[in-house]
């Protein structure tokens, strides 16, 4: 009988034992469940910032190059990554003005080397271009394709077209006031005309200045438009 009384009194305690670890299991479980969810929560939030766009004075400083240029307008072309030693071939074509086949050994490792350890990694460090030095492999990057270089940037061109606008902006302000001096013989053209006349040389300059920047830009074209439009420096 004192037998049965101990089994007894043992039997609760066991239980309350055994509830208790279950309870603080599954508060662990839970507890662990929480951060794991707001672990999850949190990468899902935390968005990959996007690279801010490059400013004015920092694409000039890394295309007053004319063999950064080259790159760059090679990269535009089709976009797709190339090997540095193609790229080196095709650079050294375009700068000593002839075809693939006619760069000799020297010239292509000159182009090579300045490639590999000056320009290509100067590109990569600000996003223009990526350059994969092991691999010897450059691919275009966002910024390759954002990027939209319009070569009047560039110190050496030869022609501003601001100061064309300037000059034309000059002449009609001028012709304005030699008309309302009736200035003999621009009297002989009645006002109408000469605003006429005006308009159309105004207009026509416009197109050749939209036509003349397309094809100024990098990636237009078969070769850099430097080449096409003479050298700038």
């Amino acid at each position: 009988m004192a037998q049965k009384q101990r089994n007894d009194s043992i039997e609760p305690q066991s239980t309350t034992g055994t509830n208790g670890a279950n309870t603080a299991s599954d508060a662990d479980a839970v507890g662990a469940t929480e951060t794991a969810s707001k672990t999850d929560a949190s990468e899902e939030t935390t968005a990959v910032p996007e690279p801010e766009p490059l400013s004015k004075g920092e694409v000039f400083e890394v295309l007053r190059n004319q063999r950064r240029r080259y790159v760059l307008h090679f990269l535009k072309q089709d976009g797709r990554p190339v090997e540095l030693g193609d790229l080196a071939q095709q650079l050294a074509a375009w700068e000593y003005e002839t075809t693939l086949e006619g760069v000799t050994p020297a010239q292509r490792k000159r182009v090579y080397t300045t490639l590999q350890q000056t320009h290509l990694p100067k590109m990569d460090e600000v996003g223009i271009l990526h350059f994969d030095s092991d691999r010897g492999v450059i691919r275009a990057t966002d910024r390759t394709r954002d990027i939209s270089v319009y070569l009047e940037i560039v110190p050496g061109r030869e022609f501003a077209w601001r100061e064309l606008y300037l000059s034309l902006g000059a002449i009609s302000s001028a012709l304005v006031a030699a008309l309302w001096l009736e200035i003999y013989p621009l009297t002989m053209l009645s006002n109408l005309t000469w605003m006429g006349l005006i308009s159309v040389v105004v207009t026509l300059t416009a197109v050749v200045h939209i036509y003349h920047e397309r094809h100024m830009r990098l990636g237009h074209g078969d070769q850099p438009p430097e080449l096409s439009y003479g050298p700038s420096d």
